[in-house]
């Protein structure tokens, strides 16, 4: 497929698909014209990308911890790798469960606020 039909497919943009295959994310075949044509795979492999993105990881670390995806052989030093990444994921995620206790308390502290008129507490955790 072209890179436009691909960018419609993922919900990326062109100008993203062409950043991917810089930072070795990505390969496409070309044309005798130049044209991008890219597998029919490369839609899962941009859903992947934009996981591990969301998830807060480079585009260098991405690459390193994806050639099992690419070429099927993995390494004892890349599982160790990936669940080295794993266990960063799992602290923010706990970072993340805080922040949103403190929030809900902030939250409950502002909803009595308004409905009694007693001050929101000073220490979110409270």
């Amino acid at each position: 497929m072209r890179i436009g039909e691909l960018a419609r497919r993922t919900g990326v943009t062109t100008r993203a698909l062409r950043y991917y295959e810089e930072q070795s994310l990505l390969t496409a075949e070309r044309s005798a014209s130049g044209q991008r044509h890219y597998a029919e795979t490369a839609v899962d492999r941009i859903h992947l990308i934009r996981q591990l993105y969301a998830a807060g990881l480079s585009s260098k670390t991405i690459a390193e911890l994806t050639p099992c995806v690419i070429d099927g052989k993995a390494t004892p030093e890349l599982l160790q790798r990936l669940a080295a990444e794993r266990d960063h994921l799992d602290r923010h995620i706990a970072d993340l469960a805080q922040t949103w206790d403190r929030l809900d308390s902030v939250i409950a502290g502002a909803s009595s606020n308004m409905h009694t008129g007693t001050p929101c507490p000073r220490d979110a955790s409270a």
